[in-house]
């Protein structure tokens, strides 16, 4: 029972506290201590609710229930050897008391010994006349051992006895997930539905298959079906205006991700979609006035930031492209796309010396495209640090070993070093993969390409 602010239930806990004050000792009966400590383990004042079992055994030192909440406060304080002890002695006293073997599952639990904890929950089935928890928990104990078909059953097991246990319902749909098994979703959702038509978890739940799936139009119509069941259902007019997006139907889209931020406060996801549905319509001051929403109502967004960034970029405006890549990279400094954008940002408006550290930061962070080293190598060259350049390319050789444009650099570079033989090394075995890219000489290092000696390694007259 919970004590609420308003009614007489709350009684024993005010004469409870108000004992609490003074040096009165009171009497409850048992029942009435269960409730408050119940009520005090809900609201998490564990201190509060260890006094009241204390003076609650003191009072009734036989009651099951009480010292069953003193087991699960061992458990809470991660008293695990204390709790099973005391639970070794109930289960003694009342072997058929489920309530043991829940508590008993979850020391089990704590312990990461998840299939012990399944074997004392499904003992537990035998003596328990509701056994929806106990389903409900074994499937969470499977969940844990990645073993997500038996965990789906047990979920299943909680619906067949609870059609609005919506807890099991998410559950069950995650496991369908992990097991890529949409089409047995769909099925099973549709065959719910018939039970429970109004049920808008249901129907959400159904649409995100079918999205899943590609079925756009099904989702559509699923999402709008959870609409009917509950009109302030926020979650299904994001869904729905994401599958808009995908039928090209920007318009709706943006109506229903409107009418989400009228049913609740605004969410930066619904301004960026509403954002970018403006800008596929070619309305690009409306996308501008709704990136900026995006990023007002969340400052933190780097989706909002970068969003707002590919906008300028596309429209070739580099130098606020730049100010506002830079304010992703401020909050996600570890993101990859960020650097590389932030590097190409910088190699538009000719700031090499920038976009030279964006592109090693890239290579830092474990991108090792050929692209990357190959732009930032030129940029190396272009700033006239030859022996980077060169150590640049040695590195990416590593990863790309035989790649005909790294060996044309190389050999390039060691040229205009003077270290002829590494020069000709690299440079035999640049035409050897490919001779087509001889004109990389000749771009790059002109110098070196008029070189009799380069020119008959080239093979040209």
């Amino acid at each position: 029972m919970e004590f609420s602010q308003n009614d007489n239930n709350n009684l024993p806990l005010t004469k409870f506290e108000s004992m609490l004050k003074t040096n009165n000792v009171l009497f409850f009966d048992s029942e009435e201590f269960e409730n408050i400590i119940h009520h005090y383990l809900n609201q998490g004042k564990v201190a509060l609710a260890k006094k009241a079992i204390k003076l609650g055994l003191e009072q009734h030192p036989t009651s099951i229930n009480l010292r069953l909440f003193k087991v699960e406060v061992y458990i809470f304080e991660n008293e695990l050897t204390k709790a099973d002890k005391l639970l070794n002695e109930l289960h003694n006293l009342e072997p058929q008391n489920e309530e043991i073997y829940i508590q008993k599952a979850n020391i089990f639990s704590k312990q990461d010994n998840h299939a012990k904890a399944v074997d004392v929950l499904i003992s537990a089935l035998e003596f328990a006349d509701e056994t929806t928890d106990l389903y409900s928990l074994i499937g969470m104990e499977y969940l844990f051992l990645d073993k997500f078909e038996e965990a789906k059953q047990n979920f299943m097991k909680c619906l067949e006895q609870d059609l609005e246990d919506y807890s099991a319902l998410y559950n069950m749909i995650y496991c369908f997930d992990f097991l890529d098994e949409n089409d047995e979703a769909i099925a099973y959702l549709n065959d719910y539905l018939n039970k429970n038509p109004y049920c808008e978890v249901a129907w959400h739940q159904l649409g995100k298959q079918y999205y899943t799936t590609k079925e756009y139009t099904k989702a559509l119509a699923a999402y709008d079906f959870a609409i009917i069941s509950d009109d302030t259902f926020v979650g299904a007019y994001l869904e729905k205006g994401k599958v808009l997006e995908k039928l090209k139907r920007f318009n709706d889209a943006i109506e229903s991700y409107t009418l989400s931020l009228q049913l609740d406060d605004p969410t930066s996801f619904a301004l960026l979609r509403i954002a970018q549905c403006y800008e596929k319509l070619g309305n690009n001051e409306l996308a501008v006035q709704y990136f900026y929403k995006t990023v007002h109502e969340d400052p933190l967004l780097d989706k909002g930031w970068i969003a707002i960034t590919k906008f300028y970029n596309k429209k070739k405006n580099y130098n606020k492209a730049l100010y506002y890549i830079n304010k992703a990279i401020n909050i996600d400094t570890e993101n990859v796309i960020y650097w590389k954008l932030y590097a190409q940002i910088n190699h538009r408006l000719n700031f090499l010396e920038e976009a030279e550290r964006g592109y090693k930061k890239v290579l830092e962070l474990g991108n090792y495209e050929v692209d990357t080293w190959i732009t930032r190598g030129d940029i190396l060259l272009k700033l006239g640090e030859t022996e980077a350049a060169i150590y640049n390319f040695l590195q990416a050789v590593e990863f790309h070993p035989e790649n005909a444009e790294l060996e044309y650099r190389l050999g390039g570079l060691y040229f205009l070093q003077h270290e002829t033989e590494k020069g000709t090394f690299h440079l035999k075995n640049a035409t050897r993969s490919n001779p087509e890219y001889v004109f990389i000489i000749e771009e790059l290092f002109p110098n070196v390409f008029n070189k009799p000696m380069v020119k008959k390694l080239l093979k040209l007259k």
